[in-house]
């Protein structure tokens, strides 16, 4: 699975922990750039299939979250955010060039293949050319029941080890 919980701050930010590392605000920069680096190093690399792309990025997130087949899958009545990614673009990221609001980027510099062109959410395209076409307040939540499929089995494999905890102690009777 792939995922990013894209939490920047810019280097005014981070410098605050130039004495002290704890005060280092954490996160980095990475929705923008996960698709496109993900297809270039996995994908353009030969390292997974055009299909392990879609389930790394995308189902098997979904099922993890407990949302599939809601979201993760191009089924009637599913809610599906299609990328169109083109396989032979070229991309080179900089932090001038992202749309954050920071003034760096930890993929500084990388070039590679495979750049998402058109992304279409709940019907409409939401990104092209380049341009975030995105309207305020036409997102929507998704409700994210508990217990995904990773739960299945778990009170299983907890009461072995709860039970391998109560193993019966052997005593030696003492001889003095």
């Amino acid at each position: 699975m792939v995922g990013t919980d894209h939490c920047v701050f810019n280097s005014t930010q981070k410098a605050s922990g130039i004495d002290d590392f704890r005060k280092i605000p954490n996160g980095v920069n990475g929705l923008e750039e996960r698709m496109h680096v993900v297809w270039d190093i996995m994908v353009e690399s030969g390292q997974i299939s055009v299909t392990d792309y879609v389930r790394v990025t995308s189902t098997e997130c979904a099922r993890i979250f407990n949302i599939y087949p809601k979201k993760g899958a191009i089924l009637p009545g599913s809610d599906a955010d299609i990328i169109i990614l083109n396989p032979n673009s070229s991309f080179e990221i900089t932090a001038k060039s992202h749309h954050s609001r920071t003034d760096t980027n930890i993929y500084e510099g990388r070039k590679g293949k495979g750049k998402v062109e058109v992304t279409i959410s709940g019907g409409r395209v939401v990104w092209e050319n380049n341009e975030l076409k995105v309207v305020p307040g036409t997102g929507k939540y998704i409700e994210m029941p508990p217990y995904s499929y990773l739960f299945d089995g778990i009170d299983k494999k907890d009461a072995i080890y709860l039970n391998s905890l109560q193993a019966p102690v052997k005593r030696a009777k003492s001889t003095a």
